[in-house]
């Protein structure tokens, strides 16, 4: 297993477990609006090692491990460095902007970061299959990505729950531009995967521009 990987899941799981026995650090670090507005930058990627619960901190870092290891694969180390560091921040900066005038919004986990990872890995090996919640049937990873922004779209306009979808399609779209920066043979050689991927987010700002989010 590649090193990186290996270092950014134990700096995220000492990190979480320090929060979860120190709330002072874990309210000093964690992604909140007002901070942020007031220039504690810092916030918009400490957060991402901080999460609410084992429960949490497992399911992005079990999803980390089971798809990183596509993305080095595909390109090195390094490269999964960039994509998922890019994708963090993009998760981040895309939550300031839809919660830019909702000081008191907070969040935590590195779930931007991870789906971004996870789109990665769904443009490299778009045919791979997926299996969900023991469901004994294969989903391809092109509809997973696909379902999961449509997904994440409704969530940005219901705002009915506690998730952060913002930071999942910030992710997503960081994950998107870098792997296709870093492979632009894609866009001719899978042109159609490249397009239908590319269709949520299209949908997600046409929204927004309409003023529907």
């Amino acid at each position: 297993m590649s090193l990186v990987l290996l270092f950014i899941i134990a700096i995220t799981v000492i990190t979480s477990f320090k929060g979860f026995g120190d709330e002072s650090f874990f309210r000093k670090y964690e992604f909140h609006i007002g901070s942020i507005r007031a220039g504690e930058h810092i916030r918009m990627i400490t957060s991402a090692f901080l999460h609410a619960d084992i429960g949490h901190l497992f399911f992005n870092m079990l999803t980390l491990y089971f798809f990183a290891p596509v993305v080095i694969g595909y390109f090195d180390s390094l490269s999964f460095l960039i994509i998922y560091a890019g994708s963090l921040i993009a998760g981040s900066l895309f939550t300031l902007y839809f919660h830019k005038n909702d000081y008191h919004y907070r969040a935590i986990g590195a779930s931007g970061a991870v789906t971004g990872v996870l789109y990665a890995a769904i443009l490299l090996q778009p045919n791979m299959s997926l299996y969900l919640f023991f469901i004994p049937i294969p989903i391809p990873a092109y509809l997973f990505g696909i379902g999961y922004l449509l997904y994440s779209i409704y969530g940005i306009k219901a705002k009915n729950d506690n998730i952060g979808h913002t930071a999942h399609f910030g992710g997503a779209i960081g994950g998107y531009v870098i792997t296709i920066a870093k492979a632009p043979n894609m866009v001719t050689d899978n042109t159609l995967m490249v397009v239908l991927l590319l269709i949520p987010i299209i949908i997600l700002f046409v929204l927004s521009k309409m003023g529907k989010l």
